[in-house]
């Protein structure tokens, strides 16, 4: 079964959530492949992840661009 972009990019950020530079330069990437709809679902996981972890909320700047 195919995964989606999607499912994938949260899976990769969760998995490097433990260093914030990391889930920035990791968050910038899946910027650029994810289509338009994706990254508006994606701003809206980052928003309710990132509410529990405020060091990772200065990624954000990334999905405001």
């Amino acid at each position: 079964m195919k995964r989606d972009m999607f499912t994938f990019t949260k899976n990769v950020l969760e998995h490097v959530s433990f260093d914030p530079s990391l889930f920035c330069k990791e968050l910038e990437k899946a910027i650029r492949i994810l289509l338009p709809y994706e990254i508006e679902q994606l701003t809206e996981w980052l928003l309710q992840y990132t509410s529990e972890k405020p060091e990772l909320r200065q990624c954000l700047i990334y999905v405001n661009k």
